[in-house]
């Protein structure tokens, strides 16, 4: 017998914790932060994510000539 086990492991990951945080200690009134900043790790690990992209292409763009 064969044991073929799929383990997955996903979940909300830490911006996706720090985001939820944020936005408790907002409604909650413990910060006045605007909203901005509270969505900030949000849009911070976006825009990570679209420069790592964009370095990643230009290096395959200078190696292919």
């Amino acid at each position: 017998m064969s044991s073929d086990r799929s383990t997955t492991s996903g979940g909300i990951g830490f911006t996706g914790l720090l985001t939820i945080a944020f936005i408790v200690l907002k409604l909650t009134g413990v910060i006045a932060w605007s909203w901005w900043w509270i969505l900030s790790p949000l849009w911070i690990s976006a825009a990570i994510t679209l420069v790592i992209l964009a370095v990643a292409l230009i290096f395959v763009a200078v190696v292919d000539r």
